[in-house]
């Protein structure tokens, strides 16, 4: 009983930073079943991706009807990512636990440092000069269609190697992937980080699934922890849902990094055998 509470309040703490942050909470739920409750690290995985299906349904709806989210470009990045997740889940039982902590380490580190050299790009300023009235209007590009308000998107050849790699780090390591979606549409493809983590916060719950379909053909997932952490991730993300358009952009910057740094030092000791 006192467990289930545990992990029903740990996943409320976790649902409300990965709704903030587009993580799904994955990278806290994954070293706080492994270190906290002692939890082989690929049942944690498996827990972890049950719970970020359950943030991107608690989050999506709200970001959409907010109009935050950029529907279009998310499932265009999401058909890359889906596939990725299929081949890391085919994968994600051939490497052992310290890599798979390893792993998980370096990809944080470097996703931390990447998110420090990048500051919020303004908008750009509308152009005064106006096209001729005889000149015919120039037809929108792939890309183009894919803008939003106050922006447009770039490098999506980048975005979407970046969404494939997400999806695989999702199946390996119950992470949703966001903590690479969001770079990427942040600082590579240059989408505003609050369009990008509610656009991530809506493909994640994709990419779990095609993940957590692979785990439970494996027998992988313990509905005894997966349920408390779930509905605790649930109520977390709804509440993080609903606040997120008060949080300052440079404070979900440092938020962001905080986390990733925190769960970086968390799985070193796990990849070091401590």
């Amino acid at each position: 009983m006192i467990t289930g509470l545990v992990l029903l309040a740990s996943g409320a703490a976790a649902g409300v930073f990965g709704s903030l942050l587009g993580l799904g909470g994955g990278v806290l739920i994954v070293p706080l079943l492994t270190l906290g409750f002692g939890l082989p690290l690929r049942e944690s995985v498996s827990v972890s991706l049950v719970s970020v299906i359950v943030t991107s349904s608690a989050g999506a709806s709200v970001y959409l009807r907010k109009h935050v989210a950029n529907l279009r470009l998310g499932m265009v990045l999401e058909l890359f990512s889906a596939s990725g997740a299929l081949v890391g889940g085919l994968i994600a039982f051939m490497l052992s636990e310290q890599v798979l902590a390893g792993l998980f380490t370096v990809l944080l580190l470097w996703m931390a440092l990447s998110m420090l050299r990048r500051s919020d790009r303004p908008a750009a300023a509308p152009s005064d000069a106006a096209s001729a009235p005889d000149d015919p209007p120039a037809r929108p590009s792939f890309t183009d269609t894919l803008a939003g308000p106050g922006y447009r998107v770039h490098r999506l050849p980048l975005g979407m190697a970046g969404s494939t790699l997400a999806g695989l780090v999702s199946a390996l390591l119950g992470v949703g992937g966001g903590i690479i979606k969001v770079p990427a549409m942040h600082v590579a493809m240059g989408v505003p980080l609050k369009v990008a983590t509610a656009t991530s916060n809506m493909m994640i719950g994709i990419t779990a699934t095609s993940s957590a379909v692979i785990y439970l053909l494996r027998g992988q997932i313990d509905p005894f922890v997966a349920g408390p952490t779930a509905v605790g991730v649930f109520a977390g993300a709804t509440l993080g849902s609903r606040i997120a358009h008060r949080v300052d952009t440079r404070l979900l910057r440092w938020l962001f990094v905080a986390v990733l740094l925190y769960t970086a030092f968390e799985m070193a000791q796990k990849a070091l055998g401590r």
